[in-house]
């Protein structure tokens, strides 16, 4: 009996040495995202449930909502100095620090059609030039993708056209500003987050975002009158960025995955943007005055970008960056899925 005992115990012993090991070797990576979860955050929950089911609970991202591990206006920062190893980004609220990703921010440059929105970013952000970039002066690749509907503007100031801009406060940065401020616009630059606050306050009167799960998610039309559809501006560039430094610690087995759950977040992100339509679109043409913004008053838009781009080149090739290079590329890639309809 106590020979059995004994065997039994170094058995025991045996199987917990070996497996322990496997708990050891399980890797956490933080993500930093802000704001709730919605619509746009169903792509990086794609690839984390990916990710755990694929590896066996090996690989987890474990995603902190509410900007719980930093600010999002120091999101590059915080992944260089490796405070956490997944941000969310977007490029406006940077200036300066992605200054040739920065041309997915031109005016009315990227496709309208949401899966064609997604192929040019994809296209942009594995570009050698672009990841150049971010990985030299930031130490970050591009990891989640991020697709964002065309922006529509939200508040307390009726927009039926491009008179209608005149001295309005209107949430929205960079490049695309630039077309707003040619007709009386006045750009005023806040994070998501404080979107609510400054309507509330009047610090905005008209806010841009990505129709319609934003202003659902972020609840503006509580403190809205009116709405836009159609004028489906381009708005944000945004990612889910990572650090070199962790990426180059995972194994190449989870590594390899990282392709295919790219592609399901897109996938679940296009999935919940219709269901977000289905939900908020009737509830906000029931709380608010909804307008259509005329396709003559669009295309007055359309035409006052076309010297923002070739000014965005000058100042990108000025700086000794080639900017013209990026331009063409990234009008070559709109055109191959325009073409493609």
């Amino acid at each position: 009996m106590r020979r059995a005992i004994t065997s039994f115990i170094v058995g025991a012993t045996f199987v917990a040495l070996f497996s322990a090991p496997a708990l050891a070797d399980k890797i956490v990576w933080n993500v930093n995202i802000f704001g709730p979860p919605r619509a746009v955050t169903t792509g990086i929950e794609a690839m984390r449930d990916y990710f755990l089911k694929e590896t066996n609970g090996q690989f987890e991202l474990k995603l902190a909502y509410g900007s719980a591990l930093g600010p999002e206006r120091q999101t590059p920062e915080a992944l260089k100095s490796g405070g956490y190893e997944v941000g969310m980004m977007c490029a406006g609220y940077y200036p300066n620090k992605f200054p040739l990703l920065s041309v997915m921010e031109l005016p009315f440059l990227p496709p309208r059609r949401l899966p064609d929105n997604a192929v040019v970013n994809h296209a942009v952000q594995t570009n050698p030039i672009i990841v150049k970039e971010a990985a030299s002066r930031w130490n970050i690749m591009y990891f989640g993708p991020i697709v964002l509907p065309a922006y529509e503007f939200m508040g307390n100031k009726k927009i039926t056209s491009v008179a209608d801009m005149k001295g309005v406060k209107m949430r929205i940065a960079g490049l695309n500003a630039k077309a707003l401020q040619k007709f009386g616009a006045v750009p005023t630059m806040v994070t998501a987050p404080e979107g609510y606050q400054a309507l509330e306050r009047g610090t905005i009167d008209s806010f841009g975002f990505p129709y319609s799960y934003s202003f659902g998610a972020y609840k503006l039309y509580e403190v809205s009158k009116y709405s836009t559809e159609g004028l489906s501006m381009s708005g944000f560039l945004c990612w889910n960025g990572a650090s070199i430094s962790a990426w180059n610690k995972l194994p190449a087995n989870i590594k390899a995955l990282l392709p295919h759950a790219q592609d399901l977040a897109v996938q679940a992100m296009l999935k919940a943007y219709k269901a977000a339509d289905d939900k908020w679109i009737p509830i906000f043409k029931q709380r608010l005055e909804v307008t259509e913004f005329p396709v003559s008053e669009r295309q007055k838009l359309v035409k006052a970008s076309a010297p923002i781009w070739e000014a965005w080149v000058k100042d990108q090739e000025a700086a000794g960056r080639p900017g013209r290079k990026i331009l063409d590329f990234v009008k070559a890639e709109v055109a191959k899925v325009e073409n493609k309809k």
